[in-house]
């Protein structure tokens, strides 16, 4: 079985790897010290990706906001879910809000357009 998380996670991880690649190209760009225009381009690239890091940042605070907040019935926390199917931040408890897909095994691919047609 596959590993799980929260969607609203899994896309924070991937803003928070893009800041360490940024700085990781951008130190590549010390070892060509001596050819400025290199060194320019790596430093330019790392932040483009640190750029990057901000607006998908930005882009997730604002998803987070128009989520829909449940509590959790495994832990008892709050929570938020995007889309028909998600799991519990806190916990990895698989939430639905759709009354047909209750009972069911997880799977992501409720969430895809195509797959609200097949139910």
């Amino acid at each position: 079985m596959a590993k799980y998380s929260s969607k609203i996670n899994k896309i924070r991880t991937f803003a928070l790897s893009l800041i360490f690649v940024g700085f990781i190209i951008m130190y590549f760009g010390i070892f060509f010290r001596t050819h400025f225009l290199v060194m320019s381009i790596f430093m330019i690239f790392g932040l483009l990706a640190i750029i990057a890091s901000t607006v998908v940042y930005f882009w997730i605070g604002m998803l987070s906001t128009r989520a829909v907040q449940v509590v959790c019935p495994n832990c008892k926390k709050p929570t938020k879910i995007l889309g028909r199917v998600d799991m519990c931040m806190h916990c990895n408890e698989p939430l639905t809000l759709d009354p047909n897909l209750e009972g069911k095994e997880f799977d992501e691919n409720y969430n895809r357009k195509s797959q609200t047609t097949k139910l």
